[in-house]
């Protein structure tokens, strides 16, 4: 008789081993799903996995993408985290990601072709309240009429999306586009380019950001009183009220941040690697940030791994699908199954396999 049994707490080292255990299962699993489509599974794990950086004929292009891609989704991920580790669910990062990039392209839009030193600056601020002012939508309704911050902060996602086709449509559409939806590209406009800082390595201002972001939530985390009242109401909010806890203020700090953070990014995506406002910009950053920060234990030095591992799977996932003939959809059924096997091996972490009966050496 297989059963589980409680742990008096949670083992540490499983909490670690955990993410190693679902990638490598999701491998396993993955490497099946391709065989089953007619493909060599080991070809298509090295495809995904060694060839986007070791592979000399793709390594070139692939590396400086790794950052591009795992930017985003590190900033969005540490976000996510500070609320989940509070037991606030803000599951609409991709819309306050949506929202962020249709304001900091309408102030450079607004501003077009002003050349000033400012332009780009006023972005970012404008990028950072558009996504803070959408996640205040679902804090301010959990806390005046406790709502479901879950649903609120979701069904925000397809309202954004919405709005995003809106703009493409209308009041950013470039003039000069003949008709075409979408903006003017703001790689095109100087002071509102988010270009590579250092040529050939795909370092932009939001990678950047996504770097200070990790540093500073480490610090909050470990060394600020915010970071002891995220710790202790996620563990026991009765005992966070005893410890000094506002509970609507930390859900207003915690989503307010998040936010912000999904804002920048998609800011620093909008004025960089996508360069205009389109119908189709958002590309799922939010949502995969979801796992980004589980994969990474919710602590901001496992999301910069888990957000480089990420990205390696979108890039290693592209090249599969242009060497390999693999279609998008298994890729992400590949992706999603890490959550997938994730949430399922984590219960190891607070629970032992026992073999036999109850009370039965």
């Amino acid at each position: 008789m297989i059963r589980l049994e409680r742990r008096p707490q949670p083992s540490r080292l499983w909490v670690w081993c955990t993410p190693l255990l679902a990638v490598a299962l999701t491998m396993l699993a993955g490497g099946l799903m391709f065989a089953a489509l007619g493909k060599d599974p080991i070809e298509a794990i090295r495809t995904i996995f060694f060839d986007p950086l070791f592979n000399p004929q793709f390594a070139s292009y692939s590396r400086p993408q790794l950052l591009v891609k795992a930017g985003p989704l590190i900033l969005i991920a540490i976000g996510l985290a500070l609320g989940f580790r509070a037991g606030v669910w803000n599951i609409g990062a991709e819309g306050q990601y949506i929202m962020g990039a249709i304001c900091g392209a309408a102030v450079a839009l607004a501003l077009y072709p002003l050349d000033s030193p400012i332009v780009f600056p006023a972005m970012v601020l404008a990028g950072l309240l558009g996504g803070f002012a959408w996640a205040m939508i679902p804090g301010v309704l959990r806390t005046a009429f406790n709502t479901n911050e879950i649903l609120v902060s979701l069904l925000l996602v397809y309202v954004a999306e919405q709005i995003l086709a809106a703009m493409a449509l209308g009041l950013l559409r470039n003039p000069d586009g003949g008709g075409f939806p979408g903006s003017r590209n703001l790689q095109q406009y100087p002071s509102a380019a988010n270009l590579e800082l250092i040529a050939g390595t795909g370092m932009h201002w939001g990678v950047v950001t996504a770097f200070i972001t990790v540093i500073l939530a480490y610090i909050v985390l470990t060394r600020h009183v915010l970071g002891f009242h995220i710790r202790v109401t996620g563990s026991s909010p009765r005992a966070a009220r005893f410890a000094g806890v506002v509970p609507a203020r930390l859900i207003l700090i915690c989503l307010g941040v998040s936010g912000a953070l999904a804002g920048m990014a998609g800011l620093y995506e909008v004025a960089g690697p996508a360069g205009q406002i389109t119908i189709d910009f958002n590309s799922g950053y939010g949502f995969t940030a979801i796992i980004v920060a589980f994969l990474g234990r919710l602590h901001p030095v496992g999301i910069l791994l888990a957000g480089l591992l990420m990205a390696l799977t979108y890039i290693g996932g592209e090249l599969a699908q242009f060497m390999l003939g693999l279609p998008a959809a298994a890729i992400q059924l590949f992706q999603g199954m890490l959550l997938f096997f994730l949430l399922g091996v984590d219960v190891l972490s607070n629970y032992r396999i026992r073999i036999g009966r109850p009370g039965v050496a």
